[in-house]
């Protein structure tokens, strides 16, 4: 028994045109994407934006050319052991593969300088020259890189090489990661995008506490209250 109408069924519009809402937000609306697709799109394209450190991360890492180390790679199977080799035969090492196992002797400061030059490359949506550079896609030739620098961090603390192991995490970190993870997504700057960035935050309270009022108005039309 509905004991206010007014508050029901004002609650219950509110509800019908929540439902509306939402059915055009997951519709794909938005330039063939739907409302979630869109601005999850947007929100990446603005933090590529804000989240290039690839020049600084180099900038460290040149500090240990000339630093010679020594490393076994365990890679997951004999065809990415097989792929990852020519990576660091790029920055100079010496590189013997044995089943799954990369034995790599050579500079790290180059060995790191030319994995950047990689993620650098991908970072700019410039997939070709990775593709070109191995001959295999460039998507698999940065996860290469991932895997085998996960090991080789690894493998230098064992080691004891603290500092050595500690480049190459942030290496892995601030330029594989990143550039594998924004590849092919365009930056933009928040700037360019606040009208829309400031609508969609202000958007989403709104439509949040939307949905609250309209169930608490259908409630009380049915006579429910919340008290002390």
């Amino acid at each position: 028994m509905i004991a206010y109408k007014k508050e029901f069924f004002g609650g219950l519009a509110m509800l019908v045109a929540f439902t509306v809402v939402l059915i055009i937000m997951f519709s794909p609306v938005f330039k063939g994407q739907n409302g979630l697709e869109y601005l999850d799109a947007l929100y990446n394209s603005i933090s590529k934006g804000s989240a290039y450190y690839i020049p600084k991360v180099k900038e460290k890492s040149d500090k240990f050319k000339g630093k010679s180390i020594s490393v076994t790679l365990a890679m997951t199977d004999k065809g990415q052991a097989q792929q990852t080799a020519p990576l660091f035969k790029a920055g100079g090492a010496l590189v013997t593969v044995k089943g799954v196992e990369l034995k790599v002797t050579g500079d790290l400061g180059r060995i790191l300088e030319n994995c950047l030059a990689d993620s650098d490359a991908m970072y700019k949506n410039e997939g070709q020259k990775v593709f070109k550079k191995y001959g295999y896609d460039e998507k698999r030739v940065l996860f290469n890189w991932w895997k085998a620098a996960k090991v080789m961090d690894k493998d230098l603390k064992k080691q004891k090489k603290f500092k050595e192991a500690k480049i190459v995490a942030l290496v892995v970190k601030k330029a594989v990661e990143a550039s594998y993870n924004y590849y092919k997504i365009e930056p933009q700057k928040i700037g360019d995008r606040l009208g829309i960035v400031i609508f969609s935050l202000v958007f989403y309270v709104i439509y949040t506490l939307w949905y609250g009022f309209a169930i608490m108005f259908m409630f009380e039309g049915w006579g429910m209250k919340l008290e002390h």
